[in-house]
């Protein structure tokens, strides 16, 4: 267990590529002023490890609050630590003692084992719970917490190779459940939450990033990608969510890091305020390559 009691703020239960924690104070500075009093709603619609849905719980008090994404085994993940936290620690706790007591030969053994469960549970059954704590287990001792899935929708990266992974962390778990008690979860494309978005919401956007090359592309989260005619489509969805009056932020990569002449998201985003940040570069094969790059915040406001 790698609880630590002296924190009552909840932070991501799953490391994600392309998470937010690392940008956080950034996007901060965009976040509406009247936000918890005139702005009363939040809405993500691709919420993956939710680094800025648990900055905004933490430090707002809201009416409403919706999430969604399509990758469905995260949402039922979400969904069960927040109906059924104390069984979903109890599993987890289990997975924890087997994992960190084997050896390093043996823990292989257990990780390919769990793997090939968690894909078998993926297609259905009773055993939900278990779907949920094989997706924390893991996400927490996968290669670089990544989350891929081949052509067939199977769970496919490789063990990482951590001598100590904090796979359960209960007071985190205890947090998140009780932040996320009354938020509606939703598993499906971001276009549902037009029914949720109205002119007292902040919606924050952090679709599938644009990738910078051909090799960059490196992982998928669901078997459908995310290619310039859905960029093109989310964008057109922003501005209409715009024109109800919501304050909308939105992330994405910066084509200018590879080619000065690359206009696409200035293009695409010309009506709102785009911002050139700093963001390291969390993933690379190449460690060498692992340094800082440009990222883009969009805004309305």
């Amino acid at each position: 267990m790698c609880s630590n009691k002296t924190n009552y703020l909840a932070k991501p239960f799953v490391k994600w590529a392309g998470g937010k924690g690392q940008i956080l104070n950034e996007i901060r500075k965009k976040y509406p002023a009247d936000l918890g009093k005139g702005i009363s709603k939040y809405a993500e619609p691709f919420i993956g490890g939710g680094a800025v849905l648990f900055d905004v719980l933490n430090n707002f008090s809201l009416d409403a609050v919706y999430i969604s994404d399509i990758n469905k085994e995260l949402i039922h993940t979400y969904i069960t630590i927040r109906d059924s936290v104390d069984e979903l620690s109890h599993v987890l706790s289990e997975y924890e003692k087997e994992y960190l007591s084997a050896d390093t030969y043996t823990r292989k053994d257990i990780y390919y084992e769990k793997r090939e469960l968690f894909n078998a549970l993926k297609k259905g059954g009773d055993k939900q719970l278990e779907l949920a704590a094989l997706f924390i287990f893991l996400n927490r001792t996968c290669f670089n917490g990544l989350y891929r899935v081949n052509a067939k929708g199977g769970f496919n990266v490789p063990q990482g190779s951590y001598k100590n992974p904090c796979i359960f962390d209960e007071s985190n778990l205890q947090i998140v459940s009780q932040k996320l008690q009354g938020i509606t979860i939703v598993c499906g494309d971001y276009k549902l939450a037009a029914n949720f978005i109205d002119d007292k919401t902040f919606a924050y956007f952090d679709p599938p990033y644009r990738p910078l090359s051909s090799t960059a592309n490196f992982t998928s989260y669901a078997q459908d990608g995310f290619c310039d005619t859905a960029q093109t489509e989310l964008a057109s969805f922003i501005d209409d969510m715009s024109k109800k009056g919501a304050y909308i932020v939105a992330s994405n990569s910066d084509p200018k890091n590879v080619d000065e002449q690359d206009d696409f998201f200035d293009v695409l985003y010309a009506a709102h305020k785009i911002s050139r940040i700093q963001a390291s570069r969390a993933i690379n094969s190449n460690g060498a390559k692992r340094g800082k790059i440009r990222e883009l915040l969009i805004a309305n406001g």
